[in-house]
């Protein structure tokens, strides 16, 4: 098991949204994600909550679309071997659009706490090497997700809803 303290999450506040989890939610969303696929080493993550015109921006930048998405995700895995030793344990970095995350959980009928810690958890795998380009990728991810959500005391997102 990890020892405590060696997941490092830091948290940027870049929106003017009421309803963001606080720090602490964060940490441990992100860190139930890392140990509850088996990670047991020293990781660092960064999180930063933006409003629309961030998100858009950056969504548009990356992946060449033009709006603001939910959960954006930047690993570092590729530069692993370059990065000095005290930086190796950098996962990377998440960009998540609070006003999305809100319109998202409302018009789902999601609670949005709940929907805040699915992205994040989501944003953390995606870190991790996982995505779901692919059907079975999908729903392999998926699995880890409701899994992970499950050890949060978060229900299964997706039995109203598929993306």
């Amino acid at each position: 098991m990890t020892p405590e303290g060696s997941i490092i999450v830091d948290v940027q506040v870049a929106s003017s949204v009421e309803h963001a989890p606080d720090s602490a939610a964060i940490q441990k969303w992100i860190q139930t994600a890392i140990t509850g696929i088996g990670i047991e080493r020293p990781c660092e993550v960064s999180v930063r909550i933006v409003d629309e015109k961030e998100g858009r921006e950056l969504n548009n930048r990356f992946r060449g679309k033009d709006y603001a998405t939910n959960v954006l995700s930047f690993p570092v895995d590729a530069a692993q071997d370059y990065l000095p030793a005290e930086l190796r344990g950098t996962l990377g970095d998440i960009v998540i659009c609070a006003p999305v995350v809100e319109s998202e959980a409302g018009e789902q009928g999601k609670d949005i706490a709940h929907h805040w810690a699915h992205l994040l958890i989501h944003g953390t795998l995606h870190l991790l090497g996982h995505d779901h380009v692919l059907e079975a990728d999908a729903r392999s991810m998926e699995a880890l997700e409701v899994r992970i959500l499950g050890l949060c005391g978060v229900a299964d997102p997706y039995i109203n809803h598929q993306h």
